[in-house]
C-alpha cells in the first residue's frame, strides 16, 4: 500500500476521533440535540470547503500541467523542426508532473542549441564580412532568419577558415611583393607617382585590399620595375666593361682608375650617370689618343685570331688592321671587328676551348713522343722516364676519344649552320689527319736516320776499330765501396783471358774490346784463335763486351789478345 493512501486512512480515523471528542464535549456541556445537529453540521461545513478547496487547488494545479504540456509540446515541436532534429518521443508511460518536466527541460535544452547556433552564425557571418572586405569576395549565402543546421553551420566554419588561409597567403605574397617593389623603387631613385603606388609602399598593409586584381596589379608593378632595373643594370654593366676597355687601351693608371672605383658597383640613377660622364671622358680621350688605342684593338684582335684558330688568309681578309692612316673611321672598323669577333667566339666558345684542349693534348703528346726518341732519357733518375710514359700512353688513349667528341660537336654545328667549322684555314677533321700523317712521317724519317747513322757506324768500326768511350752505369755488379778500393796490378793480371770484365774503378778512360776486321774483299771475318776450353762470345754479349774492360798487362791498344 501507497504511504499516501495510508495517510489518507488515518485522515479518517483522526477525523472519526475529533467527530467523537466533539460529541463527548457536546455531552458533557449538555449541548442539546438540535445544536449538536448544528455545530456537526458546521464541522462539516469546514471540513468539505477545506477539501473543495484543496480539490480545486490541486485541479488547478493538474490544468497547468496539462497547459504547460501543450505548450512544451508546441514549442518543442517548433525547435526540432528549426534545429533540424528528430522530433520529441516520452518513452514509455509516465505522469503529467513528469511529462511536464521532461517537455520542459527538453524545450530548455532546444532555446539553448537555437541560441548557440544563432550567436556561432552572427559571429561566422561578421568574420565573413571582414575577410570578404579585404578579399573583395562575395559574402557568403546564408539564411539569417532561420537556425542553421549543424551541417551548414560546418560548412560555414570551413568556409571561413579558407578564407584565413586565403588571406594569409595574399597577405605574405603582399609582403614579399611589397619588399622586393620598395627595393627595386630605392635601386631605381623612382618616388611612388600613382595612387596604387603610394597605397602599396606608403600606406598600412592591414588596410589594403588583397583581391586577386590587387595581387595581379602588384605583381605586374614588380615586373616593370625588375625590367627597368635589369636594364639600368645591362646599362650600367655596358658601361663598365667599356670603361674597363678603354682603360686597357688607353693604359690609364690605377691611380685614376681608383678615383671611380666607388661607382663600379651598383645600378642606381647616378652611379648610371657617373659612368655615363666618365665614358665621355674617356671616348674623349681616346679621339685624343687614336693610334694608341687602334694599336691596342689590334693586339685583341690578334688574341680572338688565335683563340679562334684563324688561318694567315683570314687574318689577312681583314685589311683595316694593316692600315696606318689612324683615322676615326679605322678605329671604327676596328670597333666592330672586334665586337665580330668577341661575339663570334663567345657563341662558339665550347668548340674553340675543346680544340684548344686537343691542340694542347697534342703538343704535350708530341713532346713525350721526343722525348721517348732521345736516348739520354735513361740517365733521368727520380721515376721520371716511367711518369713520362704513363702520361704519353694515357694521351694516346685520350686524343681519340677527344678527336671523335669534336667530330660529333662538329657536325652537329655545321649541320646546324650550314657551313664548315674550319681550323687555320682548313677543317678540323683534315687538319687533324694531316697532323697524325706529319707526325708518321716525322717518325719514319727519324728512324731512317737512325738506321742510316747505325749503318754508317757500324761500317766505321768494322773497317777502323771501336772508338774509346766511357761506358754507363751497368746494373748488377756490385756497387764501389770507399775504403775498399781492389787495387789493380798489372803484373798480377797480365794472364787474364781475352775479353774478360771488370767494372771500371776509377772512372779512367776505357776500350772496348777489338772486333775483327772485314778483308778489303768482303769476305768474312777471319776467326781469331782463342784458348783451348773457351767459347767464342756470342753476338748478343758483343754490346756489352764494348763496355769491359780488357787487361792483359796494360790496357789494351785495340789489338786482338792472343790466348
Amino acid at each position: 500500500m501507497r504511504r499516501s493512501e495510508v495517510l489518507a486512512e488515518e485522515s479518517i480515523v483522526c477525523l472519526q476521533k475529533a467527530l467523537n471528542h466533539l460529541r463527548e464535549i457536546w455531552e458533557l456541556i449538555g449541548i442539546p440535540e438540535d445544536q449538536r445537529l448544528q455545530r456537526t453540521e458546521v464541522v462539516k461545513k469546514h471540513i468539505k470547503d477545506l477539501l473543495d478547496m484543496m480539490i480545486a487547488e490541486e485541479e488547478s494545479l493538474k490544468e497547468r500541467l496539462i497547459k504547460s504540456i501543450s505548450i512544451c509540446q508546441k514549442e518543442l515541436n517548433t525547435l526540432c523542426s528549426e534545429l533540424h532534429v528528430e522530433p520529441f518521443q516520452e518513452e514509455g508511460e509516465t505522469t503529467i508532473l513528469q511529462l511536464e518536466k521532461d517537455l520542459r527541460t527538453q524545450v530548455e535544452l532546444m532555446r539553448k542549441q537555437k541560441k548557440e547556433r544563432k550567436q556561432e552564425l552572427k559571429l561566422l557571418q561578421e568574420q565573413d564580412q571582414e575577410l570578404c572586405e579585404i578579399l573583395c569576395l562575395p559574402h557568403y549565402d546564408v539564411d539569417s532568419s532561420s537556425v542553421p543546421s549543424l551541417e551548414e553551420l560546418s560548412q560555414f566554419r570551413q568556409h571561413v577558415a579558407t578564407l584565413r588561409e586565403t588571406k594569409a597567403s595574399r597577405r605574405d605574397e603582399f609582403v614579399n611583393i611589397k619588399r622586393q617593389i620598395i627595393l627595386c623603387m630605392e635601386e631605381l631613385d623612382h618616388t611612388p607617382d600613382t595612387s596604387f603606388e603610394r597605397d602599396v609602399v606608403c600606406e598600412d598593409e592591414d588596410a589594403f585590399c588583397l583581391s586577386l586584381e590587387n595581387i595581379a596589379t602588384l605583381q605586374k608593378l614588380l615586373r616593370q620595375l625588375e625590367m627597368r632595373k635589369s636594364q639600368n643594370e645591362a646599362v650600367c654593366e655596358g658601361l663598365r666593361a667599356q670603361i674597363r676597355e678603354l682603360w686597357d687601351r688607353l693604359q690609364i693608371p690605377a691611380e685614376e682608375r681608383e678615383a671611380v672605383a666607388t661607382v663600379m658597383t651598383g645600378s642606381k640613377a647616378k652611379v648610371r650617370k657617373a659612368l655615363q660622364l666618365e665614358v665621355d671622358r674617356l671616348e674623349e680621350l681616346k679621339m685624343q689618343n687614336m693610334k694608341k688605342v687602334i694599336e691596342a684593338i689590334r693586339v685583341e684582335l690578334a688574341q680572338y685570331w688565335d683563340q679562334c684558330f684563324y688561318s694567315q688568309e683570314q687574318r689577312q681578309a681583314f685589311a683595316p688592321y694593316y692600315a696606318e692612316d689612324y683615322t676615326e673611321n679605322l678605329l671604327q672598323l676596328h670597333d666592330a671587328e672586334i665586337v665580330r669577333l668577341r661575339n663570334y667566339y663567345e657563341v662558339h666558345k665550347e668548340l674553340f676551348e675543346g680544340v684548344q684542349k686537343w691542340e694542347e693534348s697534342w703538343r704535350l703528346f708530341l713532346e713525350f713522343e721526343r722525348k721517348a726518341s732521345d736516348p739520354s732519357r735513361f740517365t733521368n733518375r727520380g721515376g721520371n722516364l716511367l711518369k713520362e710514359e704513363k702520361q704519353r700512353a694515357k694521351l694516346q688513349k685520350i686524343l681519340p676519344k677527344l678527336e671523335e667528341e669534336l667530330k660529333a660537336r662538329i657536325e652537329m654545328w655545321e649541320q646546324e649552320h650550314s657551313q664548315a667549322f674550319v681550323v687555320n684555314g682548313q677543317k678540323f677533321m683534315e687538319y687533324v689527319t694531316e697532323q697524325w700523317e706529319m707526325h708518321r712521317m716525322e717518325k719514319e724519317r727519324a728512324k731512317q736516320e737512325r738506321q742510316l747513322k747505325n749503318k754508317k757506324q757500324t761500317e766505321t768500326e768494322m773497317l777502323y776499330g771501336s772508338a774509346p768511350r766511357t761506358p754507363s752505369k751497368r746494373r748488377g755488379l756490385v756497387p764501389n765501396t770507399p775504403g775498399k778500393v781492389r787495387k789493380l796490378n798489372t803484373t798480377t793480371m797480365s794472364n787474364a783471358t781475352a775479353n774478360s770484365s771488370i767494372r771500371p774503378v776509377f772512372g779512367g778512360t776505357i776500350y772496348r774490346s777489338p772486333v775483327s776486321r772485314l778483308p778489303p774483299s768482303g769476305s768474312k771475318p777471319v776467326v781469331t784463335s782463342t784458348c783451348s776450353g773457351k767459347k767464342t762470345p756470342r753476338a748478343g754479349r758483343h754490346g756489352a763486351n764494348k763496355e769491359n774492360l780488357e787487361l792483359n798487362g796494360s790496357i789494351l791498344s785495340g789489338q786482338p789478345s792472343s790466348c
